[in-house]
């Protein structure tokens, strides 16, 4: 896949890795806040081992406008998984079953003193012209869903 965006996105966390790392790892609680502002998750189906399977559906609220009512589906596959450290993935979001682009997302946790250290990287290809749109709100998305994350593992 040849790169043709990288995103990066850090959140220090007031919590220890492991209650971070499940929040990434049960699906119910990824349901609870995987997705930009406005968005629910009616499927997720994350099947957490290398090799294992991702399906995972968006639903646009009423928050998200002319777009409320739209569903965004995403699948993918993990490449590595290493409990409570390091999550790799290869996704694409679709339309009409179809990838819209490529991505390959590394989540990293770091523990120190109770505090945990998340990176999320991200390196997208394979972009067609109707994926365009992802990518240009890809880092705010990214950014507003580590923030859903943070007060979830703040409770």
């Amino acid at each position: 896949m040849e790169i043709v965006k990288e995103l990066t996105i850090s959140r220090e966390f007031d919590a220890p890795r492991e209650r971070v790392y499940k929040a990434w790892s049960d699906t119910n609680l990824l349901g609870q806040w995987w997705g930009p502002d406005g968005v629910t998750n009616p499927t997720v189906e994350w099947d957490f081992r290398p090799g294992g399977k991702i399906y995972h559906v968006m639903l646009a609220g009423p928050e998200m406008g002319e777009m409320a009512g739209q569903e965004w589906p995403m699948r993918g596959v993990f490449n590595e998984v290493v409990e409570p450290e390091k999550l790799v993935f290869r996704s694409s979001p679709l339309a009409d079953g179809k990838p819209l682009l490529d991505t390959v997302t590394t989540v990293t946790f770091d523990e120190k003193d109770g505090k945990t250290l998340m990176t999320v990287h991200i390196a997208v290809g394979n972009v067609t012209p109707e994926g365009e749109f992802a990518v240009a709100g890809m880092e705010a998305g990214w950014n507003q869903q580590a923030d859903h994350l943070l007060a979830l593992v703040s409770k």
